[in-house]
């Protein structure tokens, strides 16, 4: 479609024109009179081939037709009329027809035969100014729209004005009606319901057509009020749940808050009655926190690390077994661990035997006596003895020296096995690190079993780290061949007391000539058939590293307190008068 101004059209103005009352147009061209424009528009404008006034052959030539109609025989069909037939401008009408030669006009399956009628095209009936319409519905129902309102005369655009508004004064009665796609099925207005009176006075019809249209338009007022009022209480609900959401995530805030940055849960007071908790190698502040945490002494972990970090001496906490009580504060709880009185482990010494190991794990465990030693000898192979160590028939024990000097946590409710384990798993731990069976080769001696053996000799017979180099040489002196005067006897009191079960200073001439028991080095060759207590890491270093100043002899003197070392056998019975005089006194 063109419009006034804007290029030339075959069509005049119409209501529904979206450019309706342009004041531009009156810049661009005067206003002309009807005939004019009819001139003017007839010379090749929208295709139609006529000229005078447009209205005038409207009514002369077409009448309102029904049906489809297709554009494209709308074109051919009238530039034929236009100018094949100028003549029939000026004739009575006669109805004409277009299409492929059907009577009747164009054809197509599923659509009869239709007359063109251009004025259709644009939605406007053919007629003349002041000339009723033809009303092909005439004796049927009335046409509201024949009446010569219904098509006012176009105005010029300078003095157009603004269409009335639509009035709906009907609805097809069983349409149904839905709601608007913005209505949630949270939000409606319960229609289909039979809903109580909202309270809302409704308002008078307005003047018009019919009451149908106003019945309605109060319907909608009365339904939208409701609308708001269920709209209301719907924004409560949303908002009491907002508001219990943002309750719940403040708590949970406080919560976090609390544990980043408050102070962590703690008990007041040194606590009431005992508990023993075993702390295990290498633990850490949490490690011993939560172990602490589990048998009821502190409150928190938190806690007990803060105050282990906050004591100078709380990251010196060691391995081990300590007696505590219930309840305690973090502080108390880490100074008690520092305190030697709370720590239950078995501590054993360097040099002890066995016998005396097995004696200790009893009490501790309120065992009966000799029950550690008896599963000691039954599952000696399955506590990790290295292979080595395994088949040494005329051994008195075959633990002896893997219950490596140390600390032990020995907890009251633990098995001896337990605990024995770990003293012969510590035991394999620190011979690897020495590498005995390449040291042994160096040495001189059969493997890292007399290793061990020489280890406890010199444990034994020593007192300080210096006697215990000396100590050493002398033993493998002693087992060398070419030392003559020593013939490969040790003869060390030590490995007599240990065959003995006892510690005595004096052995008796008689029994070291007579006791046959290969642990007696008075009277058999080289070592005693193995360890004779337990090495601790001094002795183990001397006997890696004796010294070499010819030592073969050794006395103790001075009330046992003092040992003295000689290299010929004359200096030897210096020492031993020395000896026999003070112990004489």
């Amino acid at each position: 479609m063109t419009e006034y101004g804007r290029g030339p059209g075959s069509e005049p103005w119409h209501p529904t024109d979206p450019l309706y009352g342009d004041q531009g147009w009156e810049g661009q061209q005067q206003y002309q009179h009807p005939q004019q424009q009819a001139s003017q528009y007839g010379q090749g404008g929208g295709g139609q081939g006529y000229e005078g006034d447009p209205y005038q052959y409207q009514q002369q030539h077409y009448q309102q037709p029904q049906g489809y109609v297709d554009p494209q025989y709308q074109q051919q069909g009238y530039q034929q009329q236009s100018h094949q037939q100028p003549q029939q401008q000026h004739q009575p009408h006669q109805p004409q027809h277009y299409g492929t030669g059907y009577p009747g006009g164009y054809d197509t399956p599923g659509h009869p035969a239709q007359a063109y009628d251009g004025n259709w095209e644009t939605g406007q009936a053919a007629m003349a100014y002041g000339q009723p319409p033809v009303d092909p519905y005439a004796g049927q129902n009335p046409d509201l729209y024949g009446t010569p309102e219904a098509y006012p005369p176009p105005q010029p655009p300078g003095h157009r004005q603004n269409p009335p508004e639509p009035v709906i004064d009907w609805a097809p009665e069983e349409e149904t009606r839905q709601a608007p796609e913005e209505d949630h099925a949270f939000f409606s207005d319960g229609q289909g319901t039979d809903d109580p009176d909202d309270g809302y006075d409704e308002e008078p019809a307005p003047a018009g057509r019919g009451s149908r249209g106003g019945d309605r338009d109060r319907e909608r007022r009365s339904k939208a009020k409701k609308r708001k009022g269920k709209n209301g209480v719907a924004c409560l609900v949303v908002a009491a749940v907002l508001v219990g959401g943002v309750g719940g995530i403040g708590y949970f805030g406080y919560q976090f808050w609390q544990g980043q940055f408050g102070a962590a849960p703690d008990y007041a007071g040194g606590g009431t009655g005992d508990v023993q908790v075993e702390i295990p190698k290498d633990s850490g502040g949490y490690q011993i926190g939560n172990i602490l945490k589990k048998a009821g002494v502190v409150k928190s972990v938190d806690a007990f690390v803060s105050a282990q970090q906050r004591n100078p001496k709380g990251l010196s906490i060691q391995a081990g077994v300590y007696t505590l009580k219930k309840e305690m504060s973090a502080d108390s709880a880490v100074s008690l661990m520092l305190d030697p009185v709370s720590q239950s482990n078995l501590v054993i010494p360097e040099g002890k035997r066995n016998a005396w190991v097995y004696e200790q794990i009893d009490k501790r465990l309120d065992l009966k006596a000799g029950t550690t030693k008896d599963i000691a000898f039954k599952e000696a192979d399955s506590l990790g003895l290295p292979d080595w160590a395994k088949n040494h028939a005329e051994t008195k024990d075959p633990l002896e020296g893997f219950l490596f000097p140390a600390s032990y946590p020995v907890a009251k409710n633990s098995k001896p096995e337990d605990a024995l384990r770990r003293m012969v798993s510590r035991a394999n731990a620190e011979y690897t690190k020495l590498d005995l069976g390449a040291k042994a080769k160096e040495l001189g001696v059969q493997g890292p079993w007399e290793l061990v053996t020489i280890a406890s000799l010199v444990q034994a017979e020593g007192k300080t780290h210096d006697d215990f180099q000396k100590m050493a040489e002398v033993v493998y002196n002693r087992l060398n061949p070419a030392y003559k005067e020593t013939v490969q006897l040790l003869q060390f009191d030590s490995s007599l007391n240990y065959l003995k079960g006892q510690s005595e200073i004096k052995i008796s001439e008689q029994e070291t000539r007579t006791n046959t028991d290969p642990y007696n080095t008075y009277k058999h060759k080289g070592l005693p058939p193995g360890p004779i207590g337990n090495p601790g890491n001094e002795a183990l270093a001397a006997m890696l590293s004796p010294t070499k100043d010819g030592w073969l002899y050794f006395v103790a003197t001075d009330g046992m307190n003092k040992t003295e070392f000689a290299k010929t056998h004359a200096d030897f019975l210096k020492l031993k008068e020395k000896f026999n005089a003070s112990t004489n006194q």
